[in-house]
């Protein structure tokens, strides 16, 4: 889908953006898109909004007040971005839940919502780490809206079982209904367990949970991994490291989300600005970066 023609948004002439979110200070988004905008020549301005967790609407309406052209969203308002949309993507609509949002004008419209977390994640895993998820084993952390937007794109990769555990199973029960006939057309044995009896001998495990964020243990035992399999953490740099520790002493291929965030942002680009950047030199650039980094110098 093209984005609609470009028009000075600011005092300098200059489209704005940001990632809205709460917490939003740690995000890499505006080095990711300032990076694409530097590679395809485009001019904007992308920060950060910091959002009340109880004034996400008020906050995005005044930023599209002030003239902005767009936005993503991060935990945890995606459900609300979603519900504020006029207009949906058939993947923002499987997921009821949007990370990205695109102000068009009421003449155009209204706001079109889309979800890019899906297609992000699986272009990590099988363009970047090299790992085809047709026909494996794959495990499912949490049901809120990180999981919501992967669980499609997920299942359209045409997993032989795909698994999707939750501390509260009846949400997860309602996700896992919400995407039954999905994963049905697509041969896909589609389950709702909890994360005490999430299964095991998993060939691809995602964390999709808020542990890792919130400091927290890995909310599965060992028994979930083989060896040999790969262990995604959505988060990535200091918060991912312990998943990342856990999952390498189960004899796993351990990778954070900072791969899904790269692409997950060139999709979002592309349906703001209507060209895709090439992800490569910027995953590499961000990645240099992040290891770099100690949980001392994060905070």
């Amino acid at each position: 889908m093209n984005a609609p023609a470009s028009t000075p948004s600011d005092a300098r002439g200059l489209d704005r953006y940001a990632v809205a979110g709460n917490p939003v200070a740690h995000s890499r988004s505006p080095s990711i898109h300032a990076l694409f905008a530097a590679q395809t020549g485009q001019t904007l301005d992308y920060g950060r909004l910091l959002c009340p967790l109880d004034g996400f609407k008020a906050t995005l309406t005044e930023f599209v007040q002030q003239g902005a052209r767009g936005c993503n969203v991060t935990v945890p308002f995606k459900f609300e971005a979603f519900e504020m949309a006029a207009r949906h993507t058939p993947r923002a609509v499987l997921a009821h839940a949007a990370n990205t949002l695109r102000f068009d004008s009421e003449a155009d419209g209204g706001w079109l919502a889309d979800n890019t977390d899906g297609v992000g994640l699986v272009r990590d895993i099988t363009a970047n780490a090299g790992v085809p998820l047709q026909g494996r084993r794959v495990l499912l952390l949490g049901a809120g809206g990180a999981s919501a937007g992967v669980l499609g794109p997920l299942i359209e990769q045409r997993p032989r079982e795909l698994v999707l555990a939750n501390r509260t199973v009846d949400k997860a029960r309602a996700l896992v209904e919400r995407h039954q006939a999905w994963a049905t057309q697509h041969g896909v044995a589609l389950q709702a367990r909890a994360l005490t009896d999430a299964g095991e001998g998993f060939d691809v495990l995602i964390n999709g949970t808020a542990a890792s964020l919130g400091g927290g243990e890995v909310p599965v035992g060992a028994q979930a991994l083989k060896p040999g399999s790969l262990a995604l953490d959505m988060m990535y740099g200091p918060a991912a490291q312990p998943f990342l520790d856990w999952a390498r002493a189960q004899g796993a291929m351990a990778r954070d989300g900072l791969g899904m965030l790269v692409e997950q942002a060139a999709e979002s680009f592309a349906l703001w600005r209507g060209v895709r950047p090439d992800t490569r030199p910027v995953l590499a650039q961000l990645r240099a970066e992040v290891d770099s980094l100690t949980p001392e110098a994060t905070r």
